[in-house]
């Protein structure tokens, strides 16, 4: 059985996730505006990824027979600087992200919940690519922020091909 502390924390995650969706489509938009496909592009799909991440935690507790919350989430950031705000937004809620997952990591430890424990592996796994995609990202638009082809460019070269992470926890609905 989910400790109960681990399963209130991961549905206070679920909102946190649903956030990290909208304020990745915020960014996506801005981008969108700004005739960048390739940056609206990646951002539309970092969206919908933490949109998946979301229907993980919430597949995790219908399997483990916990109850299901669904906060609510604040508006997104909508407006911004220049084109490197939305990239270093994204980064440090990646760097946020990361903190919250282990924490829910340490919660499951402390609880004695090793199912739980395994469970938040994969996100731990996950940040630590985020964080570095982000990280690069930023370097890439700041170095370049005076020529939007280069960042398109880097974008369309380095988006994409991963596939399907066959370690990944299910995801609700699909």
């Amino acid at each position: 059985m989910t400790a109960e502390r681990f399963a209130t924390q991961l549905n206070a995650q679920i909102g946190n996730e649903l956030a990290a969706h909208n304020q990745y489509l915020a960014c996506a938009i801005y981008y969108d505006a700004l005739t960048m496909p390739q940056m609206a592009a990646f951002f539309y799909a970092q969206a919908l990824e933490e949109r998946e991440h979301a229907l993980m935690m919430v597949q995790y507790l219908l399997d483990t027979d916990s109850e299901v919350t669904m906060p609510g989430v604040e508006a997104p950031t909508a407006a911004f600087a220049d084109l490197v705000a939305p990239v270093q937004l994204a980064l440090d809620q990646e760097k946020r992200v990361t903190q919250q997952i282990n924490d829910l990591l340490r919660t499951a430890r402390e609880e004695g919940d090793y199912a739980s424990e395994q469970f938040m592996q994969w996100f731990i796994k996950e940040q630590v690519e985020e964080v570095a995609t982000m990280s690069d990202l930023l370097a890439v638009v700041t170095r370049n922020r005076d020529d939007i082809a280069d960042i398109e460019e880097y974008v369309a070269r380095e988006s994409g091909g991963e596939g399907a992470d066959p370690t990944a926890p299910r995801i609700a609905g699909a």
